[in-house]
């Protein structure tokens, strides 16, 4: 049996909503808008307090800190595209590994397109979180895959010119993104990269949900996680800098870690 190892750097409280009550803001913005969302999830959120990154480039250096035991095993880094690509290239770049991405997208409640009903990844394979049931029904599950499928079609077309997906097995693999709330994205992704044979599989993110590192837990070797509030409301206010991330950017970091001298010595 796989030994599950599962690293927290800090807890913290934040007062606002967990997935079940993100689930209930649904209804709530239904019927009652922002007024009902705030009333909900409690006036006392506040950026300041809940901040724990700069930005993006803090956290994926706490992390390669963090990973520093995997440096010299040549480790395979996947990114979630795309706010978590700029970690992961950090990431990779400390641990004298490869950067790559894999290619999953959430799956959007009805209503609440912050909350995940689950994902799915780009040969179509669906991951369904089972608390989200009553939220949808089956014309609006299809359509959503449909969707998000396609998207994903789309940003791997994009993403072709800088070269084909790394063969992941045998390999070391970490999975990076930058927050996990629900867990759907991280399981689908892990579950694909399973499937591919890595050697090793770890889950590295700078906040999540404690109910989400639950979940994680089942699907990776090892977790390392940042930042682990009791109650997660957005990942965006642990973040000072949660600026989007392009495209056009992921393109030029994939691009850039390929054709590095680095990346050559190391292949």
């Amino acid at each position: 049996m796989k030994q599950l190892q599962v690293q927290v750097e800090k807890k913290s409280s934040l007062v606002c909503a967990n997935p079940r009550t993100l689930r209930e803001s649904s209804s709530s913005q239904r019927n009652g808008g922002e007024r009902g969302r705030r009333a909900r999830c409690g006036t006392a959120i506040a950026r300041s307090t809940a901040m724990a990154f700069a930005n993006r480039a803090q956290a994926g250096e706490m992390l390669a800190t963090r990973l520093q035991g995997y440096k010299g095993r040549r480790p395979l880094v996947l990114a979630i595209p795309r706010g978590a690509v700029p970690m992961a290239k950090i990431i990779a770049d400390g641990l004298e590994g490869e950067l790559d991405v894999i290619l999953v997208r959430k799956l959007r409640a009805p209503h609440n397109p912050e909350l995940a009903i689950g994902s799915i990844d780009d040969t179509g394979a669906v991951y369904l979180d089972p608390d989200t049931r009553e939220l949808w029904d089956e014309p609006y599950l299809d359509a959503e895959k449909n969707a998000q499928l396609a998207t994903l079609r789309e940003r791997r077309r994009m993403y072709e010119p800088v070269g084909p997906p790394v063969d992941i097995a045998g390999r070391v693999v970490i999975v990076v993104d930058d927050g996990v709330a629900t867990g759907s994205t991280m399981i689908a992704a892990l579950r694909a990269v399973r499937a591919r044979k890595p050697s090793r599989l770890i889950a590295a993110v700078g906040v999540a949900s404690t109910e989400a590192l639950r979940l994680i837990r089942r699907e990776a070797d090892e977790v390392v996680c940042l930042e682990a509030p009791a109650i997660l409301y957005a990942i965006g206010y642990h973040f000072r800098d949660f600026a989007q991330v392009s495209d056009e950017e992921v393109v030029a970091t994939l691009r850039k870690a390929r054709t590095s001298p680095a990346a050559h010595a190391r292949g």
